[in-house]
């Protein structure tokens, strides 16, 4: 019985995803070099992640992309409905083998790896039939799994401080495999066999804390390329029997407690306090080149532990500082508006554009994203000329290479500050078009806004086009909105729709409620605007009031700060 079902249920797994255990190395992106970046583009459809890698990701430098778990699940609209596998088969609500495959392809040509979130710690919490056709009950999945290749715990995790029953138990109710037999790991391994055969560059093993760290390593053992990236989901908390530490012979692990922090300091306390963030900060923390750092992930930002798209300006800049520190491997989480925890994903996970139907694109917003050609171009230096106030504004180099500043307190920054960049132009990766000069002794002054930044590197783009705009105006307007509205400029030239609606510039929304764009126009241009909001549906809503009225100065630009008129 038991080894006719072995076959049987090997056989099918490769049999349906078409494809054969292999032994050589997967395929690989573009060398990456130094890039470390990942960006997860959460509950995303593949033929939208492929898109996304050539039109953003590769040309911002990101080194890696995470997708959502690509294997057949339990129906329902919900998020968390892919957490619940019900086949190994690549059929779940984001797309099927071919436009995996395609997807995998597509960002390897534009030099982004692939990682893939793997659920191989449980199955289902039920039966039904699952959303690529396959029928199974909880415990009983043909093909794969049956009664006797779960843990015989079936009563839901209630104490963390027993190791037993954190890894033997049901999290959630979610059926649990028995990792410790060889037949679970070597169906898994299969698994994760056929997604690197499909060219997937890694994992991110999700619920990696309810699984054996010798159990994941057997599994790894398996596996045709066994030093694939793997990254690993194990949250800290105090007094656990179970500890991040446990499972870096490995792979990387998932840095919770930096996320917890960031938002603890960033939130309430003083961003003084970072200028050794890192593995000396004890409990929770572990040394750099195994901690994958975040801000928020999918279920943070909905339980409240970290900030969220939801914190405006505090959360852009906490990703700043990720993104500029020499701390772990940054991950950038990009998701969707929601009010309802449980929300599944715009559009079934089709995503038309960035900032439309609700996709926050927090990859895309240009004061994160720049950041990452920041990282990628002062890899391997070490911080220099930290400065702080004391409080909530900070600055600090990066070697030779670059040098950040940022300020979290409510009223601007003005200040020459000391660097040990060359002398020369630089262009501001968090404004488009702004340049700064440092002088022969390394020194530049700025004024940064409330809840603003300044970043300079070296071979830094300006402006996306290699050299700064000449002139233009920089359009900055306070309007709160609600669930899927953004909010637009309009006005009477060509750079500004002509009062067309439908082809107004969109304003970015990362220092919300803020909202901040930077239009190229002539020098002495003198122009007509007006801000709108446009809803999820293309409803659109003017602010009140006489159009407003600007001219371009003969050198540079005009900057308004406007506030929305209900």
């Amino acid at each position: 019985m038991r080894s006719r079902f072995v076959r049987a249920g090997l056989a099918a797994l490769l049999a349906t995803a078409g494809l054969a255990v292999v032994s050589q190395e997967p395929a690989q992106a573009a060398p990456p070099g130094s890039k470390d970046v990942t960006a997860t583009l959460f509950e995303w459809k593949f033929a939208s992640v492929a898109k996304e890698c050539t039109s953003t990701l590769g040309p911002a430098g990101y080194g890696y992309v995470e997708v959502s778990p690509p294997q057949e699940h339990i129906q329902g609209a919900q998020w968390w409905t892919s957490y619940q596998p019900v086949s190994y088969r690549i059929a779940g609500r984001l797309g099927d083998s071919a436009a995996f495959r395609n997807m995998v392809d597509t960002c390897h040509a534009a030099g982004v790896k692939v990682i893939a979130d793997a659920v191989v710690n449980h199955m289902s919490a039920g039966s039904g039939t699952g959303t690529g056709g396959t029928s199974y009950s909880k415990y009983n999945y043909p093909g794969y799994y049956q009664d006797q290749d779960f843990h015989s715990c079936r009563s839901s995790i209630g104490d963390y401080t027993n190791r037993d029953n954190v890894q033997n138990c049901e999290l959630v109710g979610l059926a649990d495999l028995n990792t410790g037999s060889d037949y679970v790991r070597s169906t898994i391994a299969a698994y994760l066999n056929s997604l690197i055969s499909l060219g997937v560059d890694g994992f991110r093993i999700d619920a990696a804390k309810h699984i054996a760290s010798g159990d994941l390593a057997a599994i790894k053992a398996k596996l045709g390329n066994p030093s694939v990236f793997w990254a690993q989901e194990v949250i800290y908390g105090a007094g656990e029997a179970v500890q991040p530490g446990e499972y870096t012979g490995t792979g990387d692990v998932d840095a919770f407690q930096g996320a917890y922090d960031l938002k603890r300091i960033f939130g309430s306390e003083k961003l003084a306090y970072l200028s050794d963030w890192g593995a000396s900060w004890g409990a929770g923390y572990l040394p750099s080149g195994q901690a994958r750092t975040f801000v928020d992930n999918w279920d943070t930002e909905r339980n409240g532990s970290t900030l969220n798209y939801k914190a405006g300006a505090t959360y852009t800049l906490a990703n700043v500082y990720m993104l500029a520190w020499p701390y772990g491997s940054p991950n950038v989480y990009s998701g969707y508006e929601f009010s309802d925890n449980d929300s599944g994903p715009p559009n079934g996970g089709t995503v038309n554009a960035c900032y439309s139907d609700g996709w926050k694109c927090q990859h895309a917003w240009p004061q994160i994203a720049g950041m990452v050609g920041f990282r990628n171009a002062v890899a391997g230096t070490a911080v220099t000329n930290w400065w702080s106030n004391g409080g909530n504004a900070i600055a600090f180099g990066r070697g030779s290479k670059g040098f950040v500043a940022i300020d979290h307190e409510s009223g601007s920054l003005s200040r020459t500050f000391t660097t040990s960049l060359p002398a020369g132009t630089y262009c501001d990766v968090q404004h488009s078009g702004a340049t700064y000069t440092v002088a022969a002794n390394g020194t530049f002054t700025a004024t940064i806004g409330a809840n603003d930044a300044v970043a300079l590197y070296t071979g830094a783009p300006c402006g996306g086009g290699g050299t700064a705009p000449a002139s233009g105006a920089s359009f900055s307007v306070n309007a709160t909105t609600v669930w899927g509205q953004n909010v637009y400029v309009v006005g009477s030239n060509a750079a500004l729709g002509n009062w067309n609606t439908a082809a107004a510039p969109l304003l970015s929304s990362a220092a919300y409620p803020v909202w901040k764009l930077d239009v190229s126009m002539g020098a002495g241009t003198s122009f007509e605007y007006k801000y709108i909001k446009k809803d999820a549906n293309g409803t659109v809503t003017w602010e009140s009031g006489a159009n407003r009225t600007a001219t371009v100065p003969a050198g540079g630009k005009v900057t308004l700060g406007d506030t929305w008129r209900a």
